[in-house]
């Protein structure tokens, strides 16, 4: 029985040792690497129950006990009052599961990959009143250094815990204070398969584990929960080296276990199409609103305005309000007032015009997050191939079908060319993270961008390690987007030679199933030198894994000898899986 598939599931047992780092969990003294050990002293346990109240082991393990009673077929076991387990049971009467992905924060790294939980659907309508299931390190990346964040997320130095707490506190997280578009997935589970779930999260909750930020994260652990559910699904088994939340989305879209998507726009969604909606003219207006610049009899009262575009500059004021308040840069006894304010003069204004946000494209329609490359070109006349391959995650020359518009992270994307002459690493990005937000008249975000790896753009035609961390603003509209960037850098060439880059892009994507990106760049280097570097690129979503691209290249060199230009023109294949 130690060797079935479901108990080690419970146990969360992979090749003979539990995932589960918390002592509380294991009732066997080597039940984390034991799990014949742990099914006898949980049997044990049962059938000799001490207590018989909310710390007996019935009460702590519905799941293990439920298990065994059909497996033994034993039907005796002590009687235990389970108060706690029954009231949060009754409350949540759950009978469905909904997989929810948070997709990406624009400006914040340790959210661009996304997130996913789960929740738990009970049978009243309202899904707010749902709870959620949440995995998440013990940490706050917002209140710690972000590097040294990243690095103890990297090697398990914080806890991660579960808990399930109520969904409206997950969308206030999530959808208003974070600015992050919500894309709910219900799954086929059924009623029973949602019971077996319920079990085993209320055998976890408030238990910890090591986080690790790629492989032990937020989106793998939900995987326990759904093979719990139903033992048949192998979701586990996608994944090897790293587990991105959006793919956890692709695995259960390719077990075929999404039966219906639903999505929810973030505050920042719903002000965006605000301001589209407001006339020129008054689009400063929520903005004084929220400020106390501008009382809103001002603007219920003026015979100039349009009642529809009263109601919008209202909405939209609530609105701003409330994700000024989430990012406290309100005090609560002023939100409340104007929030009543506001509201109250809205509701007279009767009902209008619906607000109309157009869904997005749908992340599991997206492309998946390792590219394979293969590419042939010429490079100053001198035929020349190449070969790529990236484990994660995506670029702002990929398509952005289903991505955050301006986002790119990379990690470990290494691609190689060969001609006759010559075998050269082209490109070994350790790290590149781009986060261009572009500006509006309610969010004035800055952009930035931070790269840590090899490639050949320095002065000398050599592959050489740059280190870059750079600052800049972003515009853009239904076509595209344009940024101007400052991007102080470093090169180790033998020697360190630090520079400052001024860039300047444009990216055209108003199509999904194309996309143009240019940037010219000028560098300054300290010892005086200068350097001229131009890349424009043409790309094409042939299908949700291919991409056809063609890109050129012009790059300076100052060999000392003499000063030179690259070209190189370069078409791309790339497989995404």
């Amino acid at each position: 029985m130690s060797d079935s598939r479901y108990w080690n599931l419970l146990l969360h047992m992979h090749s003979g040792v539990s995932e589960i780092d918390d002592r509380s969990f294991f009732l066997s003294n080597d039940g984390k690497t034991n799990a014949s050990s742990e099914l006898n002293a949980t049997i044990d346990a049962l059938i000799n129950e001490v207590v018989f109240d909310d710390n007996s082991t019935a009460c702590k393990f519905p799941a293990r006990k439920a298990w065994l009673k059909n497996e033994l077929g034993i039907i005796d076991f002590p009687k235990v009052e389970c108060k706690k387990y029954n009231t949060i049971l009754k409350r949540l009467n759950p009978k469905s599961v909904t997989l929810v992905f948070p997709s990406a924060h624009i400006n914040s790294p340790a959210s661009m990959f996304g997130h996913t939980f789960l929740r738990i659907n009970s049978a009243y309508n309202s899904k707010l009143l749902s709870y959620a299931v949440n995995y998440a390190a013990d940490a706050n990346p917002d209140e710690e250094n972000a590097m040294l964040f990243a690095i103890k997320g990297l090697f398990g130095g914080y806890f991660g815990k579960y808990s399930l707490l109520p969904y409206y506190d997950k969308l206030k997280e999530y959808r208003d204070s974070e600015q992050r578009d919500i894309w709910e997935y219900d799954l086929d589970l059924s009623e029973e398969e949602t019971l077996r779930m319920m079990e085993h999260i209320w055998e976890l909750n408030e238990t910890h584990s090591y986080y690790y930020f790629f492989t032990e994260n937020c989106s793998y652990n939900m995987l326990w929960f759904l093979e719990v559910a139903r033992p048949t699904l192998y979701l586990r088994e996608y994944f090897n080296y790293q587990v991105i939340p959006l793919e956890t989305a692709h695995a259960a879209n390719l077990e075929n276990i999404i039966k219906d998507k639903f999505f929810r726009p973030s505050k920042r969604t719903t002000l965006l199409k605000y301001e589209e909606l407001i006339d020129k003219e008054h689009i400063d207006k929520p903005k004084q609103l929220v400020g106390s610049l501008l009382d809103v009899e001002e603007i219920t009262n003026s015979s100039t305005i349009d009642k529809q575009q009263k109601r919008f500059i209202l909405e939209a004021s609530i609105e701003l309000l409330e994700y000024r308040f989430s990012k406290s840069k309100i005090e609560k006894e002023e939100y409340l007032n104007l929030f009543h304010k506001l509201s109250k003069h809205r509701a007279a204004l009767g009902v209008g015009e619906k607000l109309d946000i157009k869904t997005p494209p749908n992340p599991i329609d997206s492309h998946r997050a390792i590219r394979a490359t293969i590419g042939a070109g010429s490079r100053d006349g001198e035929s020349i191939g190449f070969l790529g391959i990236r484990p994660a995650y995506h670029d702002l020359e990929d398509s952005n079908y289903g991505f955050l518009r301006g986002t790119q992270i990379e990690f470990i994307n290494l691609e190689l060319s060969y001609s006759k002459s010559d075998l050269e690493v082209e490109d070994a990005t350790i790290l590149s993270i781009v986060s261009l937000a572009q500006r509006s008249e309610f969010f004035d975000s800055l952009s930035w961008r931070t790269k840590f790896g090899w490639d050949r753009n320095s002065l000398d035609s050599s592959t050489n390690f740059i280190g870059t961390v750079g600052l800049g603003l972003s515009w853009g509209n239904s076509f595209g987007y344009t940024y101007i960037m400052a991007d102080p850098l470093f090169y180790l060439d033998g020697e360190f030679s630090p520079a400052i880059g001024g860039s300047f892009g444009l990216v055209f994507d108003k199509y999904s199933n194309m996309s143009t990106n240019i940037e010219a760049t000028r560098r300054w280097y300290d010892n005086g030198r200068e350097q001229n570097l131009f890349e424009a690129s043409q790309s094409f979503r042939v299908s949700q894994n291919i991409q056809l691209k063609f890109k050129y290249n012009y790059k300076e060199r100052d060999l000392l000898e003499a000063k030179k230009s690259e070209n190189s023109f370069r078409a791309y294949l790339n497989y995404y899986f």
